[in-house]
C-alpha cells in the first residue's frame, strides 16, 4: 500500500473569515476527525492538494500528513468541496483510520478489453452511469481501481454492482443497492443514417427501373 505524504500546518482560527485569508495565502482549510479524537483543524498548500484531489483515486489514497498532533497517523479523504466556477478545492475532510479497522471507501472503475466487446466494435457507446463504488476493505489493502472486463458484451448488456469482481478482501456495504454502472448502448444515430441512405438507394433503382 502506497503511503502519500502531505505537509500541513495547523490553523490557529477557524470560521468563514479565517478560511478566507488562508485561501488568499494559497492555502486550502481542511479538518481532521474521527477515531474517538478532537477535530484538528490545518491547512494544506492548494499548489501540494491540486496534484492529487483532482484524481480518480483520491477517494481511495491512504494519506500522512506532517503537522498533526499525531505523527505516522493513517487518513483517508472523505469529502471535498470545489469552487463552482474555477473548480479549485477550498475545503477537504481528512478522516483519521482506527488501527484494526475496516473502512469505507470510494473505489474507481476501470473498463478493460474493449476491444472484445462486439457490441462495441460495431459501433455501440459504452455509457457509464456510476464511475466509482464504496466498497469495505482493510486499510492495508486498498484496491487502486476496480477493473470491469468488457469482453463478449453486446447492445444492451448491463453491468450491476452485483456483477463486479471485488478484489480480496472487500465487500458491498450492507444494505448497498443493486445499481447499474454501465450499459452498452445501440448507435442509434447510425441506423438512422444507414435507413435513410438505404430508401435513398432504393428510390433510385425504383426510378432506373420506371424510366
Amino acid at each position: 500500500m502506497a503511503v502519500v505524504v502531505l505537509e500541513a500546518k495547523s490553523r490557529e482560527k477557524s470560521g468563514s473569515s479565517s478560511a478566507r485569508l488562508d485561501r488568499r495565502s494559497g492555502q486550502i482549510p481542511c479538518i481532521v476527525y474521527g477515531d474517538a479524537k478532537k477535530a484538528e483543524p490545518i491547512c494544506i498548500s492548494k499548489d501540494l492538494l491540486n496534484k492529487y484531489v483532482h484524481k480518480s483515486n483520491f477517494f481511495s489514497t491512504v494519506f500522512e500528513i506532517n503537522g498533526l498532533d499525531k505523527k505516522g497517523q493513517k487518513l483517508i479523504a472523505k469529502d471535498v468541496q470545489f469552487h463552482p466556477v474555477t473548480d479549485s478545492p477550498i475545503h477537504v475532510d481528512f478522516m483519521r483510520i482506527k488501527k484494526g479497522s475496516k473502512v469505507t471507501v470510494r473505489i474507481p472503475f476501470s473498463f478493460v478489453n474493449e476491444s472484445a466487446s462486439p457490441g462495441l466494435k460495431l459501433g455501440g457507446v459504452l455509457n457509464v452511469l456510476v464511475h466509482e463504488m464504496d466498497v469495505i476493505c482493510d486499510p492495508d489493502s486498498i484496491p487502486d481501481k476496480i477493473e470491469i472486463d468488457l469482453t463478449g458484451f453486446e447492445f444492451h448488456h448491463t453491468v450491476h454492482a452485483c456483477d463486479v469482481s471485488l478484489p480480496s478482501g472487500a465487500k458491498l456495504p450492507v444494505g448497498g443497492k443493486n445499481f447499474t454502472i454501465a450499459t452498452v448502448v445501440a448507435p442509434t444515430v447510425m441506423k438512422k443514417e444507414e435507413t435513410t441512405e438505404e430508401k435513398s438507394a432504393e428510390a433510385v433503382t425504383t426510378e432506373s427501373t420506371a424510366s
